[in-house]
């Protein structure tokens, strides 16, 4: 592990990296506030309606930054080293630093955006999504999911992580999209690419973030090599002394072996198959040639799989990581009655991170256009005619924020047993600010108005897992009210809005009822409510759903990882909080205290 840097701030690091890429590709521009790259706007035709967007931590260059090019991703969201860049960031970018985001654009238009499958950046750029759907922006997202590393029964709800495939998903899509197949035909072959991917990669040693210390526990032992691990220094499926040869075979035998239960996610049947041999940052070029031909060698002798496309490089890193990953990908029909993938993936781009030249046309263009809009101002939310009484509403609001503020301190104790003991604190945090939202703002009577106008005091004030699952829902909860036909917002028609809010939640997350989370609240409620009009039969049935919790074992949830046998004493201290706050709302009494009887 080395833990020499030339550079060793990581903020300027990642700001300065960001940078270089508008020296090296003179088509693209860098908005250094929210670090997003992006597409200079087009001074000639532009047959494309769909824009691609992507992004992630930084650390993994030329992924996704340098993928940012024509013919391929039109904007890219960087966050710090191995950490998701925020929901505002991704929003700035669709809203404002890509084409085909404007709520009444030509029909197929829109934007797609693709992120791998980790919990921060799925949770984040959904939230994104789900604001610019609000706005009126179409817009698709696909989770990618590649790795095999980590089996089905590891990796549980959470699914496979996303890794050097990805790239693959941006090419083809991005060259579809180049075309100008419009945004259906686009999301549907990334996810048709996605779904037949299969990636596994190896390293022989961990590495250093610039401006951490050392974890010493971490290294690996001479001559090991962790197999599976991730782009973050995640575990693998495990670690042994191997050679070259072995070690191929292994990774070959878990992306291929239809026989492993645990790792068999795609068929590689097709009469082609793509191999993407990837170099995660700290493997000569030499070596990689040698690895390269190990793994042709072993395909053909072993497997009778010969690769129609042969990509080797540089796509997707662990800063400089000291290994490889091989990905493979099935190669099907697109079935949209165009071009296959093959051809999508021959097609021409000009992106850095590509292995494909920028043209001498782009250089003599001296495009210096910028996109200047301020993503800061938020979508005019138009009246929607869909209307409540405000000041029962008002009254009803502060009800249940007054319970969730009440119950707090049951909250936190119960996260203090089972968490980390912000969950209280995070969710009074939200509260306070609506409250004080509520003062300088009272609700206009027009839900879709008064919500939309919460949307962004939650963003801002809740941080962490649930403040992102409660902006994403919120962010739904907009849109699906804006659906509904003008008139009065019953409870009936407030139901059939947090159902589809559910719905749109549950991209997001696996959270289900029964996994000791805040939705064994939340569907029951909706439930209830859907079913009998009735919102204090739903608070009660939500408090029952939280009550329920006591007991039952987590399986998402910083509780999985701190174990213990303190679930048995205490309910989810997130289910409990959102009960609370539903019970004050149809004017129940106060669960306050109750823990004592549990």
């Amino acid at each position: 592990m080395s833990t020499k840097h030339f550079i060793n701030d990581p903020s300027h690091l990642v700001t300065t990296a960001l940078h270089s890429l508008t020296l090296t590709n003179p088509s693209v521009a860098l908005d250094p506030l929210n670090k997003i790259l992006y597409l200079r706007p087009s001074q000639s035709p532009n047959q494309q309606r769909v824009s691609l967007l992507s992004g992630g931590g930084s650390g993994h260059e030329p992924a996704f930054a340098a993928m940012v090019g024509r013919g391929l991703l039109a904007a890219a969201v960087s966050g710090t080293i191995f950490a998701s860049p925020s929901a505002e960031q991704v929003r700035a970018a669709i809203m404002a630093r890509v084409d085909n985001a404007e709520p009444d654009g030509p029909a197929g238009s829109g934007v797609l955006v693709t992120v791998m499958n980790y919990t921060g950046d799925v949770l984040n750029f959904g939230m994104a999504v789900e604001k610019a759907r609000a706005a009126g922006v179409a817009v698709e997202m696909v989770v990618v999911g590649d790795d095999v590393g980590v089996g089905r029964a590891q990796a549980g709800k959470v699914g496979r992580r996303g890794i050097a495939g990805t790239v693959l998903v941006h090419k083809i899509s991005g060259a579809l999209a180049a075309m100008g197949w419009g945004l259906e035909e686009v999301s549907r072959v990334a996810r048709l690419v996605a779904g037949n991917l299969v990636s596994v990669g190896a390293s022989l040693e961990h590495v250093h973030v610039p401006g951490r210390g050392v974890d010493l526990k971490e290294r690996l032992g001479e001559g090991e090599v962790e197999i599976g691990m991730g782009i973050h220094n995640e575990a693998g499926s495990g670690r042994e002394v191997v050679e070259l040869g072995e070690l191929v075979a292994r990774m070959l035998g878990q992306l291929l072996d239809e026989g492993d239960e645990d790792r068999a996610f795609v068929r590689v049947n097709s009469n082609e198959v793509v191999l993407l041999l990837n170099n995660l940052g700290g493997v000569s070029v030499l070596e990689m040639g040698g690895i390269l031909d190990e793994v042709v060698t072993q395909l053909k002798e072993k497997w009778n799989v010969r690769p129609v496309r042969v990509l080797s490089g540089t796509y997707m890193t662990s800063l400089n990581g000291l290994g490889f990953s091989i990905t493979l990908l099935n190669v099907v029909n697109t079935d949209i009655g165009g071009p296959g993938m093959i051809e999508l993936l021959d097609y021409p781009c000009e992106a850095t991170g590509w292995a494909a030249p920028i043209s001498k046309q782009t250089w003599e263009e001296k495009n210096t256009a910028t996109r200047d809009q301020d993503p800061t101002v938020e979508a005019n939310m138009k009246e929607s005619g869909l209307t409540t009484d405000a000041k029962a509403a008002h009254d009803a609001l502060v009800r249940g924020l007054e319970s969730l503020i009440a119950a707090e301190p049951e909250v936190t104790r119960y996260d203090t047993v089972v968490g980390d003991g912000d969950c209280g604190i995070g969710l009074r945090r939200g509260a306070d600010a609506i409250m004080k939202h509520l003062e300088s703002k009272p609700l206009t009577g027009d839900v879709v108005v008064d919500v939309a106008g919460i949307v962004p005091v939650v963003e801002n004030n809740m941080d962490g897992t649930s403040g992102a699952l409660y902006a994403i829902f919120l962010n739904a909860l907009v849109a699906a009210l804006r659906a509904l036909p003008p008139g009065e917002a019953t409870p009936k028609a407030w139901a059939t809005a947090l159902q589809q809010s559910c719905e749109a939640l549950s991209k997001y997350t696996p959270a289900r009822p029964g996994d000791r989370t805040l939705v064994d609240a939340l569907y029951p409620f909706v439930e209830v409510l859907e079913k009998t009009g009735s919102i204090e039969e739903a608070a009660s049935a939500a408090l029952k759903g939280a009550t329920g919790t006591k007991g039952m074992k987590a399986s998402l949830g910083r509780t999985v990882y701190i174990g213990g046998s303190g679930f048995e004493n205490v309910p989810d201290p997130g289910a409990w909080g959102l009960a609370s706050f539903f019970t004050g709302l149809a004017g129940l009494e106060s669960p306050e205290g109750e823990w004592e009887k549990l």
